[in-house]
């Protein structure tokens, strides 16, 4: 089973008209005043931001009660070279915080605002980008994901960088892939600052498939072990998979929906998918922990996810349900050379 069956390369992006154009035009000013009004809401906590350098590497997340992840998550991006992390806390009352603010890299900001009324924690995150990231590359990421690409332990996020921008790219494009155990969701144990992968061993190599958006001139890539296993009846309803985690922040940037999309639209075809041509990497999904059943739980009562929480109780459901995901077309994650070979990543 490959990455690319029944889809493939969905081809070059689309060619908006000029009226479409004006309108994401406005629309990305809408999104950048929201961004700037939202620094209003966000109470600077430890603002170690003073003397950054012109070359560091920004890694920006917002994120609640991710006690359990945010060891590795930290880990895992100091490893490959990240300079500073950028860190928005709504309203954690697990410790998060409090551990966040005693690391030295990272400047934490807090807020008790609705993170579905801040399009989901984005408005937040617009405004750090904005008064932090401009001119620098920064990676975008929630703390459930952990970027890899062809050769990350090697070159690092400095290297790659200079890699894109000598290539005259400003994005890195990424399949979100899904990782699961093998048996129930619920089942087995993880310790703070282990490797995930430890516990999440498989995940679904395809299908994929990809196809461009027309109104906004954003990719669209559907498939993988959430929509198999949750939307089988409705694939249409499965979750979005691909992300442009990584850009050369320019002040005039604003995400759309997450960070699947990106204004200006010229950005977005940066990344064609899976399949697609050019450097691309993955974002290893770690959702699925044994924390994910209670926490789908918490997450359907909180109604801060979804624009029409009421259509997703089924999945919420579902997921705390614990099943299992596993199947006959699951690999066992080997590494990111694996990835590579099956065709969900490229080096070029």
């Amino acid at each position: 089973m490959t990455p690319d069956a029944g889809a493939g390369d969905p081809g070059p992006a689309p060619v908006l008209s000029p009226w479409r154009r004006y309108r994401l035009r406005l629309l990305r000013r809408r999104l950048l005043w929201r961004a700037l009004r939202a620094r209003h809401r966000l109470r600077p906590v430890a603002d170690r931001t003073d003397g950054l350098a012109d070359d560091a590497v920004l890694v920006v997340a917002c994120v609640r009660n991710e006690g359990l992840r945010l060891p590795f998550f930290l880990s895992h991006y100091r490893a490959l070279g990240a300079d500073h992390f950028l860190i928005v806390d709504n309203d954690s009352d697990d410790g998060s915080a409090e551990m966040l603010a005693g690391q030295g890299d990272v400047s934490l900001w807090q807020t008790g605002d609705s993170y579905r009324d801040s399009r989901f924690g984005m408005d937040w995150l617009g405004w750090l980008l904005m008064r932090h990231g401009a001119g620098h590359w920064c990676l975008t990421v929630d703390a459930d994901e952990l970027l890899v690409w062809p050769g990350a332990e090697a070159e690092g996020l400095a290297g790659l960088t200079a890699r894109l921008a000598a290539a005259g790219r400003g994005v890195l494009g990424a399949l979100m892939l899904d990782l699961y155990p093998e048996g129930p969701l619920d089942a087995g144990a993880y310790a703070p600052g282990q490797d995930p992968t430890e516990v999440l061993r498989g995940f679904d190599p395809g299908p994929y498939r990809a196809r461009w958006q027309p109104r906004h001139g954003n990719l669209w890539v559907q498939g993988g072990m959430r929509e198999r296993l949750f939307f089988g009846e409705d694939p249409t309803r499965g979750p979005t998979l691909n992300k442009l985690p990584l850009v050369r922040w320019h002040w005039r940037d604003a995400y759309l929906n997450s960070t699947h999309s990106l204004l200006p639209p010229a950005r977005n075809a940066a990344y064609r998918g899976p399949a697609g041509p050019g450097p691309s990497g993955v974002l290893l999904h770690t959702k699925f922990l044994p924390d994910s059943p209670a926490r789908a739980r918490q997450e359907q009562q909180r109604g801060q996810h979804f624009g029409a929480p009421e259509v997703f109780d089924p999945y919420y459901r579902a997921v705390s349900a614990a099943p299992d995901a596993w199947h006959a077309g699951s690999c066992r994650y080997t590494g990111p050379a694996q990835l590579e070979q099956l065709g969900l990543m490229r080096r070029d």
